[in-house]
């Protein structure tokens, strides 16, 4: 959006932080998930079989949100199990144990350089870069 933007981005972020905190019952607030569709094995394949399976994760987020699916807890928050009960729904798909695990699995230090690059980015805001507001606390479900 950098492009498209009149004004600093610092002060943008800052604007829908306080309308968030002001006028926003928690409750109500957008859950948020990352997910990799593109995610690779060593060979530069696709663990994720495609998009036509998307729907299965999407089907596991929605139960998440309503407080029927399950997670394990990892350094960068929740994960689903593939298969599992609760999990995301693996039925006749063609997923070895090795993809599987790959799937699940969290790359700590991948991570720590996505911390190191979003540093960065935030840093070119300067002083217009939002203090964060003590009511925008993370509420996990």
């Amino acid at each position: 959006m950098l492009p498209f933007c009149g004004y600093n981005m610092g002060d943008y972020f800052g604007h829908w932080l306080k309308v968030g905190a002001a006028s926003t019952n928690k409750s109500k607030l957008p859950k948020i998930f990352h997910v990799n569709w593109f995610r690779q094995n060593g060979q530069k394949q696709f663990l994720w079989p495609g998009y036509g399976e998307n729907s299965r994760v999407l089907k596991w987020m929605f139960e998440r949100i309503d407080g029927t699916a399950t997670a394990e807890t990892t350094p960068i928050g929740y994960v689903p199990q593939l298969g599992a009960e609760g999990g995301i729904d693996t039925t006749g798909l063609d997923i070895s144990d090795e993809q599987g695990q790959l799937l699940q699995s969290v790359d700590v230090k991948g991570w720590l350089g996505e911390v190191e690059e979003a540093k960065q980015y935030f840093a070119q805001f300067g002083d217009h870069l939002p203090e964060v507001y003590p009511s925008m606390l993370m509420v996990s479900y």
